[in-house]
């Protein structure tokens, strides 16, 4: 058995461009795969040797407008927990009625929002934080319609005012700074009983109506038949709307109850709420020529949350052949700040409901005519 002679490499004559001296090479192997050291050097060993395949290429970085989206939305829902949060503490303390809650609250949601996310658009991003934070106030906060209606342009007016004080601070800080006394002089009314505006207020409307003064003091002391709300403002809201009455007569201490719509909440599982009011004759002045009528509230728990409604002082007199001028007066105290937005609103919306009054009272004295 013979055994395999080793190989010699025997030294050839051939030229090198090698110097003379210089050290002998063996010949290099040529490797099948020339990345495979690279990919070695991003392991340990003891990783090669258990994968041998490549590692896997790390998740690229987040773009900058995906960044911006999750940040934004980070920003919407601390602001919106923010806001809830401000609310119930001002429930709490019997300030839901103040100008801190309807001017604080989406002071709050833009802040919350343009500090945290650093949107491009502080007006806009504050503007769709405030309509989702309204979709969501009737649910947790048990609100009615008619309040988020009436609040809804204040939280978007004072929204897009903060928005914009922070937008030009950015760019001009003196004069976006000089705002802010303002915006604090808002949110302070109602603290304290602070108002800019005076509380008592009346809602008066004057109609002549196709009646004699007795055919309208018969009617005002029989009970009327309520129709619907003329007015596209009482039925935009919508306010509550008077559907019965019982009780008669224009002698001192006769009574009136009249029932309106229930009250709709917004919050969760909630029902209607029954709502009314109760009136007694506190001063009454009738003779053929005219006269004069005043009712006192006694009750109510229509109107209890936007305004404390006082009486009704109803004033008639003759203004020619079987025409009567009657004057509706609606007095009540404002219970909502801030005044320079509540008080206007509930200062036209009482001279509408004065104006209903009138018409609803003045049917029933044409009826009789006829």
């Amino acid at each position: 058995m013979t055994t395999p002679e080793a190989t010699v490499h025997e030294p050839t004559n051939e030229p090198t461009n090698e110097p003379a001296g210089a050290p002998v090479h063996p010949p290099r192997e040529i490797d099948p795969d020339p990345h495979r050291h690279d990919r070695r050097d991003l392991r340990s060993d003891a990783q090669w040797d258990a994968d041998p395949e490549p590692l896997r290429a790390p998740h690229p970085p987040l773009a900058p407008e995906a960044r911006r989206a999750r940040l934004l939305l980070a920003g919407i829902a601390l602001a919106l927990f923010a806001a809830m949060l401000v609310a119930k503490l001002l429930d709490s303390a019997g300030a839901q009625q103040t100008a801190l809650f309807y001017v604080g609250i989406p002071a709050v949601i833009a802040l919350t929002v343009i500090l945290t996310a650093r949107p491009r658009s502080a007006v806009g991003t504050a503007l769709a934080t405030t309509t989702v934070g309204l979709a969501l106030a009737g649910p947790l906060l048990n609100e009615g319609i008619v309040c988020l209606v009436i609040a809804a342009p204040l939280f978007y007016g004072v929204a897009a005012l903060v928005g914009g004080i922070v937008q030009k601070a950015r760019s001009h800080r003196g004069r976006a700074i000089a705002a802010a006394p303002l915006l604090l002089v808002l949110v302070a009314e109602g603290i304290g009983g602070f108002s800019l505006l005076p509380r008592e207020d009346a809602g008066v409307a004057t109609v002549v109506v196709q009646a004699t003064p007795e055919q309208v003091a018969a009617a005002l002391a029989a009970p009327p038949a309520y129709g619907e709300f003329e007015a596209p403002f009482l039925r935009a809201v919508p306010f509550p709307e008077p559907v019965s009455a019982t009780g008669h007569g224009l002698r001192i201490g006769d009574e009136r109850h009249v029932t309106f719509t229930p009250r709709r909440s917004l919050g969760i599982d909630a029902g209607t709420t029954p709502r009314a009011m109760s009136l007694r004759v506190a001063q009454s002045q009738v003779s053929d020529g005219g006269g004069h009528v005043r009712l006192d509230v006694t009750s109510d728990t229509t109107l209890a949350r936007w305004m404390d409604l006082h009486a009704a002082d109803v004033t008639w007199e003759a203004a020619g052949a079987g025409r009567t001028r009657v004057t509706w007066a609606l007095e009540y105290t404002r219970t909502f700040d801030p005044s320079w937005y509540f008080g206007p609103i509930q200062h036209y919306a009482s001279g509408l409901a004065a104006d209903y009054l009138i018409d609803t009272f003045a049917a029933t004295a044409e009826r009789a005519d006829a």
